[in-house]
């Protein structure tokens, strides 16, 4: 199920779904990887698969699926080739013997200085009033959120002189978005730039896109010009931005060259686990960073859970690795290894981490600067005046975290994520990170996807709503699924069967009906 799904895909009614919440109405848009051959060529790694959306639409207890593959330049292109002619980031396309040397010329130069693919295929994001699939680059493809048709490609350089933008944004109370991306090499300098993207247009009505109303908000240098940090993900609260400048880097003079080398540009992505991950502290109202120096050991973080602000404190939760196994893990090689051989083999276990920075650095040489009662997270003054954070373990093995979407910046108490003990995710569970309690639940034979918060319409407990995941079901005989589960007891409400197979994900959106 991993490695191949076809290229069509059925839309599908069910009804009389007695068991669902009548308040439960709006539709579940997830994304990821669907297709992984075309004509002879095949890819590497399983993140590069061509985008295939799929939907769960819910309506007074009827469920339409529905699911279809993102078509923009990356996959018309491949298609009418009838073999991979774009590259992705772990599969370099080459062209066929066949073709001239003027051809052959053009697609090196592509390579040397990128003309990223559009095959977004990361996640599911709203700008303005607008939904578009996304994954790293700088491109990014508007979709109906309903019908799951692909419209436009928006490249975010028209607007932000951004190469690389996250694919996990913010989302304030108004509507506003905020993201972050990576500027590389732009007259000379290397830089992050966080930016806003408002609610509504400077008239006062929505415009499309949303990105011609994009603020800039703040640039960080990067700490080397040609060697930026990646990242997956960063952290808000309600007056700060946190950015993780981890030792995850990419060797930008490598990447010009790996087409000519004979390998990806995945390849030029190198961790050193000799440096220092520096944590920087952005002041929303300022928009610069806070002076005070904040800086843990090496690790690789792809997800924040939350942050927020508390006594004096920003405290923030991530899901880290001590290396970046996992991305080897997901080439197809391996997953069709670990398809028939048995149970997956292991990577570096995720941890889920909360780590605290006082906004204060008074204090002596050597002081714990955290004065925060329920936590083991420290914050160390060292003699030159940097600080020394260690974090605190919540949990192990988990990963893909959501929470309760009203509390983002705000503290909160739990956390919904998939088990990750293996490649292959069995469990879900909830998390309290208060008392460091879990709840799970799984079921012989199932894959499940990334679980989804939805709150309860007038809720005023945190864990009041249904948690809902895509349960891929391999057992004889048994269709897959659409899980519903209570928020509180995390207890099973109701299953939605299709009779279509369906896919392993990344990430997806709830749209409520009245959005």
């Amino acid at each position: 199920r991993i490695l191949d799904f076809g290229r069509h895909r059925l839309t599908l009614l069910f009804t009389d779904i007695s068991s669902l919440p009548e308040w439960l109405q709006g539709t579940l848009v997830r994304n990821g990887p669907g297709l992984f051959s075309v004509g002879e060529t095949s890819y590497n790694h399983w993140f590069d698969g061509m985008a295939l959306m799929h939907s769960f639409t819910i309506k007074h207890g009827e469920v339409t699926y529905r699911s279809k593959y993102l078509r923009g330049d990356t996959y018309n292109s491949n298609m009418q080739a009838n073999r991979i002619v774009v590259s992705e980031m772990g599969t370099m396309a080459y062209p066929h013997p066949s073709k001239n040397i003027f051809s052959k010329v053009i697609t090196f130069l592509n390579h040397t200085v990128p003309d990223f693919t559009d095959n977004c295929a990361g996640n599911i994001i709203k700008y303005g009033n607008d939904y578009y699939a996304t994954s790293e680059t700088n491109y990014i493809r508007k979709i109906d959120p309903v019908t799951l048709e692909t419209q436009d490609k928006v490249d975010y350089q028209k607007y932000i002189a951004v190469n690389l933008v996250t694919s996990h944004p913010h989302y304030d109370k108004e509507g506003n978005t905020y993201n972050m991306g990576t500027s590389i090499a732009d007259k000379g300098k290397t830089k992050y730039m966080i930016f806003k993207i408002p609610a509504v247009g400077k008239s006062g009505s929505a415009e499309s896109p949303a990105l011609k109303n994009v603020e800039t908000i703040c640039t960080l240098p990067c700490r080397s010009l040609l060697t930026p940090s990646y990242y997956h993900s960063f952290g808000m609260t309600e007056n700060y931005f946190v950015f993780i400048e981890q030792p995850l880097k990419l060797d930008i003079l490598k990447m010009a060259t790996a087409y000519l080398r004979g390998v990806n540009w995945a390849s030029c992505l190198k961790l050193h686990p000799e440096d220092e991950t520096l944590i920087h502290l952005i002041d929303r109202k300022t928009k610069k960073q806070v002076g005070i120096k904040y800086y843990t050991g090496a690790m690789v973080v792809y997800h924040h859970v939350n942050a927020f602000e508390e006594d004096g404190h920003v405290v923030f939760d991530v899901i880290a690795y001590e290396d970046n196994s996992l991305y080897d893990m997901f080439y197809l090689d391996k997953l069709k290894d670990q398809d028939t051989s048995g149970p997956s083999k292991t990577f570096t276990k995720p941890t889920c981490k909360r780590f605290v920075l006082p906004l204060n650095d008074k204090g002596e040489a050597g002081e714990d600067l955290v004065k925060l009662k329920y936590t083991k997270a420290s914050a160390i003054k060292e003699k030159e005046g940097k600080i020394l954070c260690q974090p605190e373990v919540l949990t192990e093995g988990v990963e893909l975290p959501r929470i309760n979407h009203h509390y983002n910046g705000q503290k909160h108490r739990y956390v919904y994520l998939t088990a990750a003990e293996k490649v292959e995710s069995t469990m879900i569970t909830k998390l309290d990170v208060e008392t460091k309690q879990r709840l799970d639940w799984t079921a012989e034979n199932c894959l499940l996807s990334e679980p989804v918060f939805v709150p309860r319409p007038g809720a005023t407990e945190e864990d009041d709503g249904v948690i809902l995941t895509a349960v891929i079901n391999s057992s004889p005989g048994e269709s897959d699924y659409l899980l519903v589960l209570e928020g509180k007891s995390f207890k099973e409400v109701a299953r939605v069967y299709v009779n279509v197979e369906l896919h392993i994900d990344m990430h997806g959106y709830f749209i409520p009906q009245n959005d």
